[in-house]
């Protein structure tokens, strides 16, 4: 569905399951400087270590307070509401270089503009710990990172241990030639892949078809009285009765029936009860499928991942692949034929992602390398796994540059979709 069809390396999967544990699966912000942060406050033991911050004198013409903020089994975004509403202040003024996965263990950078320092002090939340502050005249913004760094633990495997050794350490000498760099399932909505179906919907100007493809668009293993409700409005259209049975975590599904029940016809303003850094998330993340279906049609007609005529190249020579966008220069010969043909086939032209009936989700154009190559691939250990009699799991770690997804590599490894169920 995510249009994620190939393998790059040949070699045997080891199959397995990730995220088993929150615990399981750690990720390390890289600094522009080249430092890895650490996993430092959450771990295997409950309750967490939080110590308690000290926070030095603020000097003269340095008004944001730099912390590493460490977070277990929360997306960013909720761990940022967490510390803006202990400091009882806007969500604005706190800045961060990067998204990380939910269920997880994290540690990245944020910045925050003139905290009150004795309500940053209080206890945090169990589930966010703050630790390292330093003051500087520079917030932390979107894309001030090299990349991250991965610990990850692959558990019920089947395959004994000496050929899960093998094939892991031919398959990581495979990949340091680089793997095809599709875009993730966590860029598509995770389990619900949804994203990229509202995303294609608002590009192709159905404002009404993708809200209700939001509201409405089944996802596996949704708790049935979800799928239920949002079934009962596909098939009836009734805005009220959905509202009183969708259930209220899913906070954002009910301010577009709130505002639906008033205005039913007010499609737009209803997508604008979404949160502005997620009504971004659709347009780009149909821009990603269209990015994959593109290293699909290269593999499938012999390229690959290698360099042909016309490819756009990057400094190093490596090939660019397309995020289409308004005025977007395609490439040229070979590599600009597949391209136009993915836009023919999906019946979209560049024009169409101006989203002139909602031009805020408008989306221009930009490239992305076809070819990963993740660095420091490390095999840490193989032992039984303690919670699956008969089975092992395996330790590996690896870093990435930014806006590269890890479930690419562990994909490759596991030849399957990585299963955290």
């Amino acid at each position: 569905m995510t249009g994620i069809l190939h393998y790059t390396t040949t070699t045997p999967g080891i199959g397995g399951v990730i995220k088993r544990r929150i615990t399981d699966f750690a990720v390390r912000e890289i600094t522009p400087e080249g430092r890895v942060l650490e996993n430092k406050v959450f771990g295997d033991f409950w309750p967490p270590g939080h110590e308690a911050l000290e926070v030095p004198p603020q000097p003269e013409g340095k008004d944001q307070l730099i912390l590493v903020m460490e977070k277990f089994n929360l997306d960013t975004n909720d761990a940022l509401r967490r510390i803006s509403r202990q400091l009882r202040t806007s969500g604005k003024r706190i800045g961060y270089a990067g998204l990380k996965d939910r269920r997880a263990i994290t540690a990245q950078r944020i910045s925050i503009w003139r905290p009150d320092v004795e309500l940053l002090k209080k206890k945090p939340s169990l589930y966010v710990g703050l630790r390292d502050p330093q003051w500087s005249s520079e917030r932390v913004e979107i894309g001030s990172l090299q990349g991250n760094e991965f610990e990850i633990v692959i558990r019920e495997i089947s395959m004994p241990a000496g050929e899960l050794e093998r094939v892991t350490v031919e398959c990581f000498g495979q990949m340091k030639n680089g793997v095809a760099n599709y875009f993730g399932e966590q860029r598509f909505g995770g389990n619900r892949e949804v994203t990229h179906l509202v995303g294609r919907k608002f590009v192709k100007g159905d404002i009404e078809g993708a809200v209700m493809t939001y509201l409405t668009h089944p996802s596996i293993g949704e708790e049935e009285e979800v799928a239920s409700a949002r079934k009962n409005l596909a098939d009836t259209g009734d805005f009220a009765r959905a509202l009183k049975e969708i259930p209220a975590k899913l906070r954002y599904e009910r301010a577009i029936l709130n505002h639906l029940v008033k205005l039913p016809k007010d499609f737009v303003g209803a997508f604008q009860s979404l949160p502005k850094h997620l009504r971004y998330l659709f347009t780009h993340a149909y821009q990603s499928y269209l990015f994959n279906l593109v290293i699909n049609e290269r593999i499938e007609q012999g390229i690959g991942i290698r360099a042909v005529e016309g490819d756009v190249l990057d400094e190093a020579g490596a090939p660019m692949g397309p995020l289409f966008g308004v005025d977007f220069p395609l490439a040229e010969g070979k590599a600009g034929e597949i391209e136009r043909g993915v836009l023919e086939k999906e019946g979209v032209g560049l024009e169409k992602f101006r989203v002139k009936a909602f031009p805020e989700l408008g989306c221009s154009g930009a490239r992305k390398k076809i070819v990963l190559v993740p660095q420091g691939l490390r095999l840490i250990s193989i032992e039984k796994d303690e919670f699956s009699e008969g089975k092992l799991k395996m330790r590996i770690s690896f870093r990435l540059e930014k806006g590269n997804y890890a479930t690419t590599i562990l994909r490759e490894l596991m030849k399957a979709a990585p299963s955290n169920s």
